[in-house]
């Protein structure tokens, strides 16, 4: 679902992931894994397939059933390693004890979270020290981009002083900035250790559903990939993918 924007997020969403994996832990070994709204199941089915134990909480019970779908057509080896759960990211305390996991990703949830920092909190307590906090949020500070590069200069304008907006879906949400995310990170004892910006170039309705051909889609990857991680590029990408670490 989602075409062309979605294939780049969840590319350079598992790309940076990984990175951050291999920095923090030793080559090989199994983690523990929490996916929180985890959608489809794309990113925790990826890291099963890698060898990783993957637990997904997912309160939309026709989305989880989706993912189950997809679970059920991995192989056996895979499928013994996922738990597929209902429930509520604002409620890990409920589900699971502190310190039960050592990557926990939160993508493209919090910003349907009005008050986010005590989930926040809620994830970091999820963790074992040094285990890795992954959140992927709407950025507050690149929200006059999509209304200004369509020629929308009311909607420009209005952008520059607000957070929320309305996605497009028609839900009016809410976006994070990210001095206000950095700050929360470090108050809740899993502090930023790395950023990266997703789809600085292919935000756009300009874009479409459809994928160019393989060898251009490389292309686009890659160039995405690269501004991604470069100033001043990053910042003002769509999304951003934090990455705390558990002190």
């Amino acid at each position: 679902m989602g075409g062309l924007r979605n294939v780049v997020r969840q590319e350079l969403v598992g790309r940076q992931t990984d990175e951050q994996i291999a920095h923090r832990f030793p080559v090989g070994q199994r983690l523990r894994v929490l996916d929180v709204g985890m959608g489809q199941g794309t990113q925790a089915l990826r890291l099963a397939r890698a060898g990783h134990k993957v637990t997904g909480l997912e309160q939309d019970p026709a989305v989880l059933e989706v993912a189950r779908t997809a679970l059920a057509g991995e192989p056996a080896g895979i499928r013994d390693r996922v738990l597929f759960m209902e429930g509520d990211g604002r409620e890990t305390g409920a589900h699971f004890l502190p310190g039960s996991f050592d990557v926990v990703l939160c993508h493209g949830v919090l910003m349907y979270v009005p008050e986010p920092d005590a989930m926040l909190a809620g994830l970091a307590r999820m963790l074992a020290p040094g285990g890795l906090l992954s959140l992927l949020v709407r950025n507050g500070d690149a929200l006059a981009m999509r209304p200004g590069l369509n020629g929308d200069w009311a909607g420009a304008l209005d952008a520059f002083d607000r957070v929320e907006y309305t996605n497009r879906l028609g839900l009016e949400v809410r976006a994070d900035r990210l001095a206000g995310l950095t700050a929360t990170l470090s108050g809740i004892g899993a502090p930023l250790q790395s950023w990266y910006g997703v789809r600085v170039f292919t935000d756009g309705t300009e874009t479409g559903d459809g994928l160019p051909p393989e060898e251009e889609l490389d292309r686009l990857l890659a160039a995405e990939d690269r501004a991604g991680r470069t100033d001043p590029y990053r910042g003002v990408a769509s999304l951003l993918h934090l990455c705390g670490v558990r002190g």
